[in-house]
């Protein structure tokens, strides 16, 4: 039987999978290197800071404004305490954390349980299962109901 593609074409046509897989296997390593090294980087950024004792307004050691919610309205929003959450995990103050914002004490924890992970991803070149990302995604959708739920439980106190 004789191929409708001719011997040049067949070498060009694998030359440019080739290409492309490389570039592929690149934007997974960058990928995940970034997905795991940024979360990370944030983590040692909040360990610099100094917790605030109110549980609130530790962001704004970094310049950021205080939050609008609780200026406009004199409540909490969602993230309220979040920075502060994650200082004191970086402090391994994990029971201080919580009290600051449940919802960014797990975070920080799937944080920490994600870079390996994908650091694995980037060294072998390929991203996780599908099972292993499902699960990732879970988690970040089950931290962000808590999150909401743990707000909306310190409005109602």
């Amino acid at each position: 039987m004789e191929s409708d593609i001719k011997p040049d074409q067949s070498a060009a046509t694998t030359a440019g999978h080739s290409t492309a897989n490389r570039s592929s296997i690149w934007l997974i390593r960058l990928a995940a290197v970034g997905l795991s090294i940024l979360p990370l980087s944030l983590l040692l950024v909040a360990r610099t800071l100094t917790p605030d004792p109110d549980g609130l307004g530790t962001h704004q050691q970094l310049g950021l404004p205080p939050c609008s919610m609780r200026m406009m309205f004199n409540i909490r929003c969602p993230g309220c305490g979040m920075t502060t959450s994650w200082s004191h995990f970086a402090r391994g103050q994990w029971i201080s954390s919580v009290q600051s914002n449940l919802g960014g004490f797990l975070l920080a924890i799937l944080t920490v349980s994600a870079a390996p992970i994908l650091l694995k991803a980037a060294w072998i070149s390929t991203p996780p299962s599908v099972k292993t990302q499902n699960a990732m995604v879970l988690a970040l959708v089950a931290v962000a109901v808590v999150a909401v739920a743990d707000w909306a439980w310190r409005l109602i106190l």
